[in-house]
This record gives structure tokens, C-alpha cells and sequence, in this order.
């Protein structure tokens, strides 16, 4: 499965976001560097939101599977896209990313190599359509 981020925008170039180590530093300092989790305009950020959600009074719901809670909210830039359990996915303009990071309470989080193989680790692959686990 492959994750398509939608945006009615012009196409956003995704570039990884790696840290400048300079050369000859202590190890230490590395290994400080490599599991900082990601952060910055280039960073894809997920976040879990189980409980249903409703924008501007009105219920979110999955116009595939009709779910209308356990959701995976994905942030990159100032996009906000919701994945469903049933993989589908669209961009959610209401959001923004200061309303994203508003719903961020967990001081540290898991830090996936790619988005795809976050999807996969949260379950938001498809694997478990039509389910809530809560």
C-alpha cells in the first residue's frame, strides 16, 4: 500500500529532513542527533485520535467504510490528512497545523521509517477494516 498525501496545492516536494552531524564528533552527540524524533517543515508527523472527531459541529466520517472514530490524523507541512481504518484517506482543510499540534499530549512518540511502515505498525493499512480497536 502506498500512501498518496492529496492536496489541491502545488505538489510539495518531500525531502527527508536529516540532521547536520559535522565531522568527528563525540558518539554520544550522534546517537543524540539520530533519535531526535523528526521535526521541521519537511517532518510527517502521526497522531492516533480513537475517540470520534467533529469539525465545525459537524461529525468526521469515512465516506468509504463509514466509520466515525478511530482515526490517524497525518501532518506534513501545513497539511492534515485523516486515515481511516479501512485505509482510506483524504485532506482535511478544517485543521490546521496548529490545531494538529494542539492535539499532541504525548511528550514522546514512536518514530517510523517511513509513513507507510507507520501505517502498517498502527494498523491503518487496511488490516483492520471495518473495526474499531480501541
Amino acid at each position: 500500500m502506498t500512501l498518496v498525501l492529496r492536496t489541491t496545492d502545488r505538489p510539495a516536494e518531500t525531502t527527508p529532513v536529516v540532521p547536520v552531524i559535522p565531522a568527528g564528533t563525540d558518539p554520544l552527540l550522534q546517537l543524540e542527533y539520530e533519535t531526535q524524533p523528526p521535526s521541521g517543515p519537511g517532518a510527517t508527523r502521526c497522531l492516533s485520535h480513537p475517540r470520534a472527531l467533529a469539525l465545525r459541529g459537524i461529525p468526521v466520517m469515512c465516506t468509504a467504510c463509514r466509520a466515525r472514530r478511530d482515526w490517524l490524523l497525518i501532518n506534513h507541512g501545513r497539511n492534515v490528512w485523516f486515515c481511516c481504518r479501512c485505509s482510506n484517506q483524504w485532506l482535511e482543510p478544517e485543521i490546521s497545523r496548529a490545531d494538529f499540534d494542539a492535539l499532541i499530549a504525548i511528550p514522546d512518540g514512536t518514530t517510523y521509517p517511513s509513513v507507510e511502515q507507520g501505517l502498517t505498525a498502527l494498523g491503518f493499512d487496511g488490516a483492520f477494516a471495518g473495526t474499531y480497536l480501541d
